[in-house]
């Protein structure tokens, strides 16, 4: 009788202990239960009652039986660690299309496309702050507008979790690809949502106004005289927009 009470015992114990396994970097496993870790170290009991304690460094991964990829019974708790970030640098590719306008004018085109390089890591947040270059067109009433934008931009999403919405902001100059016109400021702002594929990659889709500057050059023709002159001119493009964070 005293037997059977052992091993039923032992099975309960069995039954109740959660059981992890510590794979070292070295490839080696230690099966057990975890009594304590912090960020330095890691401290687990095997079978035998045998305390085993390793420096975290040396540890690539630790399993448990619902196959979760970290243990978290002790001081380190995490949010969502499929979206924990493992590059700090990152390019964002941002390619758009809607409408465009000119006060006063009838209302026409716009596409542009972005090619932006900077950081994707700002403390413990995705946000991607950083510049580059791009192509703006937009096509009012049979003119074409032709921008280069040198810009400074910063994405941020509102929660960080796999799918969040995200503000963004860019200014710059907006240097003009024709002599007919004259380039000047570019602002954006940008309005959507972003999910997060994993660490190092993501889409979003926004809807984003953009305002550029310009100076264009108009003919005026006095006692058959014709004479030139820039004037100033306000663009406006507003629509969808893609973005790819990788």
């Amino acid at each position: 009788m005293r037997k059977l009470t052992v091993i039923f015992t032992l099975l309960a114990l069995c039954v109740c202990v959660h059981a992890e396994t510590i794979i070292l970097r070295t490839g080696a496993r230690v099966q057990g239960t975890i009594v304590f870790q912090n960020e330095e170290v890691v401290i687990i009991r095997n079978a035998e009652g045998a305390r085993f304690q390793y420096p975290k460094s040396d540890v690539a991964e630790i399993v448990s039986e619902d196959k979760i990829p970290e243990s978290r019974n002790s001081e380190i708790t995490r949010e969502d660690p499929e979206i924990k970030t493992s590059k700090k640098a990152s390019i964002l590719l941002e390619i758009a299309a809607g409408g465009a306008a000119v006060p006063n004018q009838m209302m026409g085109a716009a596409v542009s496309a972005d090619l932006l390089v900077g950081s994707h890591h700002i403390g413990d947040r995705h946000i991607f702050v950083g510049g580059g270059l791009g192509y703006h067109g937009l096509f009012v009433e049979g003119d074409k507008y032709n921008f280069l934008p040198i810009q400074a931009v910063i994405r941020m999403p509102f929660m960080e979790t796999k799918h969040a919405p995200v503000f963004g902001m860019g200014v710059g100059y907006g240097v003009a690809l024709s002599k007919n016109y004259i380039g000047g400021l570019y602002a954006g702002v940008d309005l959507g949502y972003r999910y997060q594929l994993n660490p190092k990659t993501a889409l979003g889709a926004v809807f984003y106004t953009q305002f550029q500057q310009a100076k264009v050059l108009v003919s005026e023709t006095v006692e058959q005289a014709v004479f030139t002159n820039y004037t100033g001119r306000s663009l406006i493009a507003f629509g969808a927009k893609f973005t790819f964070y990788f």
